[in-house]
């Protein structure tokens, strides 16, 4: 991760290979209790199955290989999730006698050893694409790596062919189509709002990222891509320019010393709603909140405070402003990742990671103490603003 935002520096494409797989447990835990793993077998959990590939392809862009994502969903009823990063890796392992591929695509694992360039990551952990295969009634690979494309075959997670070499190929990438098993599912229809909605999150998540998502149901093509990021998403969540407050929306980001943590914040006060909060750790969504989102509802208030003092909006016998009045009209995006997420409970929606806490609170106070000091004008509608909601 660095402070112009890639979150970390992109390691050599031979360092991600089969010595970075663990094996956990089968397949048969999956297809068992598919809960455990995706949430549910409703139109959630279906949609979570697109979703842990796509996590894998964002992981890519995370390790500074993939800027490309694009996501079908096909008219035979299965979804294509393709990418132009390194590749699965395709080497046969010697204590097991498979490829590599084959052991992310059929075994419980994980990827702990940092040079797989996974700094972070956002799937289930890294079990993303055994979970997916395991519930799918077919799923092909297609990889492009070492100079050739190779492909494989599976059926309800066990292969059916062997890993075939093919043709040459001087790309790199992976690519994954897969149809979700109807005896596991209650529904086996994509909603095309649905993933379109998640696809779009992630594009501001990840600026810089290109996500299209395609529909052969008939066709109907979206592309998102925003390099500005947070600030992009905070525009997309604040439509009516009249009702700003300031504007453009603020937006920072930093990075701990030893590059565990990496904080995105983007925020803006406006005059039409009431505000809302988005938080997300690893690119997930946490609904719940967590210590990243409590780090700054704590370090906002008592900056808004301090400064609104230090510039005589409130006298010394005024009472401080709650956080109640700051986040009055405050839309804002937060998003962190961090080297080993903490999460409360299986769905991943509370981040409680203690460090996630203190880092975020030292850097709002310095890079939003920073901007007021240097937006006078702006900053005073902002006080001036929370001030009436607060009376």
């Amino acid at each position: 991760m660095t402070e112009s935002g890639n979150p970390s520096q992109p390691a050599n494409v031979n360092e991600y290979n089969a010595s970075h797989i663990q094996v956990l447990e089968g397949r048969e835990a999956i297809r068992r209790r598919p809960g455990m793993y995706i949430g549910s077998t409703s139109e959630r959990g279906l949609h979570q199955m697109v979703f842990q590939v796509v996590s894998y392809a964002v992981d890519e862009h995370l390790a500074g290989h993939a800027d490309t994502i694009d996501v079908t969903i096909t008219a035979d009823g299965g979804v294509r999730v393709a990418d132009n990063g390194r590749g699965l890796p395709v080497e046969v392992e010697e204590s097991t006698g498979k490829p590599a591929v084959e052991r992310e695509l059929t075994e419980l694992s994980f990827r702990p050893n940092p040079h797989t360039g996974y700094s972070v990551s956002g799937g289930i952990n890294g079990l993303g694409l055994c979970v997916v295969n395991a519930l799918s009634s077919r799923l092909t690979v297609e990889v492009h790596r070492d100079g050739h494309r190779w492909t494989q075959e599976y059926e309800k997670g066990t292969p059916i062919t062997a890993l075939t070499r093919n043709e040459e190929s001087s790309g790199n990438g992976t690519a994954i189509v897969f149809f979700p098993d109807a005896d596991i599912f209650e529904i086996t229809r994509y909603s095309f709002a649905t993933l379109s909605e998640r696809l779009q999150e992630l594009s501001f998540l990840n600026g810089g990222l290109a996500i299209s998502l395609t529909d052969e149901r008939p066709e109907r093509p979206v592309r998102y891509h925003h390099s500005d990021g947070l600030q992009a998403y905070v525009a997309h969540l604040n439509p009516y320019p009249p009702s700003f407050v300031h504007s453009p929306a603020i937006a920072f980001e930093s990075e701990n010393e030893d590059a565990t943590v990496f904080v995105q914040v983007a925020m803006q006060w406006n005059t039409w709603s009431t505000g809302g909060f988005h938080s997300f750790a690893n690119t997930t969504r946490t609904h719940e909140g967590g210590t990243h989102e409590q780090g700054f509802r704590t370090a906002l208030t008592n900056i808004v405070n301090d400064y609104a003092r230090r510039q005589h909006h409130l006298s010394a016998d005024d009472e401080a402003v709650t956080a109640e009045a700051v986040q009055e009209g405050l839309t804002a995006v937060i998003s962190v990742k961090v080297a080993r997420p903490v999460f409360e409970g299986a769905t991943r929606t509370k981040l409680s990671n203690p460090e996630a806490d203190a880092y975020i609170q030292g850097v709002v106070r310095k890079h939003l103490t920073d901007w007021l000091d240097h937006h006078p004008d702006e900053a005073a509608a902002i006080i001036r603003h929370i001030l009436n909601t607060s009376t």
